[in-house]
């Protein structure tokens, strides 16, 4: 495992993307199965029963799947894909970034707050640079990643990030690293292709979710 939540190519589990029809590591990937009533449904957490049906996890590739019911064809079977599909991921997705966060906060490995975090840049404690996507560009502007191998998470909004750490409002957050770190940076990475964010793609050893 890489700096910044990236695997390695050799040692990741591929799978095809229904839509692109590319095969790439499962981390860049979201996985759907079938359930009850034979309606499609997101398995965030990769650990729903039946045969995995994998769509990246980018915009395109995701409407792309919806609207040319090429979940049928991944499944081998007749199913029911709901209306709301598109929007249960990104819920999904954002849940988990933001339960990430608040995990990491409780931890000790967040810390929110342009002080703080300016701190944690300059003392080398943070891995991790994260910036509301709905926050001034010039007071974001200030403050910049540690090194080119950090990882810069930019997809969820002020109102997201004040729910990760227990506030109104956040514009200014930052993680140190460790196995929590990892996991926010991987799903933020998701929700950041889901959003179409700017800039939302791997980059050296770190992942940038702007």
């Amino acid at each position: 495992m890489s700096r910044g939540g990236q695997h390695n190519k050799h040692d990741e589990p591929e799978r095809r993307c229904i839509a692109t029809g590319e095969v790439q590591p499962k981390a860049g990937l979201i996985r759907f199965v079938v359930g009850p009533g034979d309606v499609i449904v997101p398995d965030l957490l990769g650990k729903l029963p039946g045969r995995g049906i994998w769509v990246a996890a980018d915009r395109a590739a995701l409407e792309t799947a919806i609207k040319k019911r090429l979940f049928a064809r991944g499944a081998k079977q007749a199913v029911n894909v709901p209306e709301d599909l598109f929007a249960q991921v990104e819920a999904g997705l954002a849940k988990r970034v933001v339960e990430g966060i608040s995990l990491a906060r409780k931890a000790g490995l967040a810390v929110a707050g342009y002080e703080k975090v300016k701190n944690w840049l300059m003392g080398g404690n943070a891995d991790v640079l994260i910036q509301a996507s709905d926050g001034s560009e010039r007071g974001k502007s200030k403050l910049r990643l540690p090194s080119d191998t950090s990882v810069f998470i930019g997809c969820l909004t002020a109102d997201e990030l004040g729910l990760a750490f227990g506030r109104e409002h956040v514009i200014h957050g930052a993680l140190a690293a460790g196995g929590l770190t990892r996991r926010v940076v991987e799903d933020a990475a998701k929700l950041a292709g889901v959003r179409k964010v700017s800039g939302g793609k791997a980059s050296g050893k770190g992942v940038k979710t702007t």
